[in-house]
Parts: C-alpha cells; structure tokens; sequence
C-alpha cells in the first residue's frame, strides 16, 4: 500500500529500512520533542519496526506505519503514523518524525496532508487527531498547514528527555475545509 503526492511516496515500513530509522531514532535533534527516546542500539529499533510491520498485516489494520520517501530518488525523509481509534467513533492519531536535513521543505506538511486525505476518503474516519509539545513549533506550523485546529492544552503530560512537557492537541473533522 502506498500514498503518492507531488514529490513523495508513503508505503509501508519494511525491514529493510532499518538502517535509515535508526539513524532517525538517534538523532538528537529528532529526539528533542519525541518520548520515544533514542534507542539503546539497532536491535531495539529492529523490534520497533517489526511490531510496526506485523500491525500492517492483519486483516484489519489499525495502525499504519509509513515511510517518507522522495519520489525522485527514494531519498529517505522520515516516517508517518496513522493509528484508528474504536470503530464506532471513526477517529485516527497521526504522527511524524521526519529526518532534519529534510527540515523546513514542506515535506511533512505534503504527507500529513495526504494522510489527511486518506483517512477521510478511503478510511471514512469522522476525525484526524494529532498531539504536540507546545515548544515544538516546527510541527506546529505543519498540524495547522495542513488545516488542523489546535483544541487544548494537556499540562505535563509527555515524558521528554528535558522533563515533562505540556502538549497541545489538534484535530480536523471530515466536515472541516481543508487546505
């Protein structure tokens, strides 16, 4: 499965994109606003991904995990989350993390506009939610590029390498205009 736009390419994560995840996971710029934390070494990424992997493979998927690629030369970008919530209540989580020397080029907002639309045309989800640490700014910038609305404020709820940190939440509903 895959998602195309523009410049990029969305597939399913596979193992064989270990090498570039771990470097993602181990930077500390990426690392910053993530409670991930950084992985201990690449056998700790490995069983990350291949949880990832497995969850794609089920009959019924709820959580998609993508890698970012460019078009033009499959240069790795990052990686992009979709979660889906209970069924009754038609709702997803995203995530991101992408690589900072593709930092402030459009791309993540480019992708979350393209899950965006996935989920609300192919997936019938009712609504898209997305959380943030409040110093997070570049991924502020992208959740309202891309037309999410922020809703509130959790006090001191992700635990970060700095300490806990408050984090904004965001949605857009499938009856939001969209950018």
């Amino acid at each position: 499965m895959q998602i195309s736009t523009e410049r990029l390419v969305l597939r399913f994560i596979e193992l064989s994109d270990l090498e570039p995840v771990h470097e993602l996971h181990s930077l500390p710029e990426t690392d910053q606003f993530n409670a991930l934390g950084i992985p201990e070494d690449i056998t700790v990424t490995r069983s990350i991904i291949e949880s990832w992997i497995a969850a794609t493979k089920l009959p019924e998927i709820e959580n998609y995990t993508f890698v970012i690629e460019h078009k033009s030369n499959k240069a790795f970008i990052g990686l992009f989350g979709l979660k889906l919530g209970t069924k009754k209540y038609q709702r997803g989580e995203v995530w991101f993390k992408i690589h900072k020397n593709h930092w402030k080029r459009g791309y993540a907002t480019e992708a979350l506009k393209a899950v965006i639309r996935f989920g609300f045309e192919t997936l019938h989800l009712h609504r898209i939610e997305a959380g943030c640490a409040v110093d997070n700014i570049g991924s502020i910038s992208v959740l309202e590029k891309a037309g999410m609305i922020r809703e509130g404020r959790a006090r001191k709820i992700l635990p970060l390498k700095s300490g806990w940190a408050d984090n904004f939440g965001y949605s857009i509903l499938e009856t939001d205009k969209r950018p």
